[in-house]
């Protein structure tokens, strides 16, 4: 099962959204958010929750393709997000998803004890390729106890 099955299979968000997994690697993850009628704005584009539920997948979608390895050891979790609306979007629209710091970077810090943590950026674009959003958010691996 990829890992956009195993998303779309286990959160229901992901299903309403109707969020297509189009790449999951350690390197990036690209989503796509259909244009849908009933999630859109006042000005005829995706609402903001919409994109922001698009962004945060895609970056969970990295995280689990970069350190699924390390689940028997420790949780992936979002401790913060950031979104800046750019452009209008309209029409369908794909978020790219792309790690901060280096994997090895990252499972050293848990291999010391640490709880690290790590940004994932993201970028929202319509079909023309204009970037209508940025977003980043912020993972860590919280060590099982």
């Amino acid at each position: 099962m990829s890992i956009g099955e195993l998303l779309a299979a286990t959160v229901p968000m992901v299903r309403t959204l109707n969020l297509e997994y189009l790449e999951t690697t350690p390197e990036r993850a690209v989503l796509a958010l259909p244009d849908q009628e009933e999630y859109r704005n006042h000005v005829g584009g995706p609402h903001a929750g919409a994109m922001f539920t698009l962004g945060e997948s895609a970056s969970g979608a990295i995280v689990l393709a970069a350190f699924g390895d390390q689940l028997s050891r420790a949780v992936p979790l979002p401790v913060d997000a950031r979104i800046a609306f750019k452009k209008i979007a309209l029409g369908p629209v794909r978020a790219t998803a792309t790690l901060g710091r280096p994997i090895a970077e990252v499972v050293a810090e848990l291999d010391e004890g640490e709880r690290p943590e790590f940004p994932v950026a993201v970028e929202i674009q319509r079909e023309d390729g204009a970037v209508t959003t940025e977003m980043t958010v912020v993972w860590t691996l919280r060590p099982n106890s």
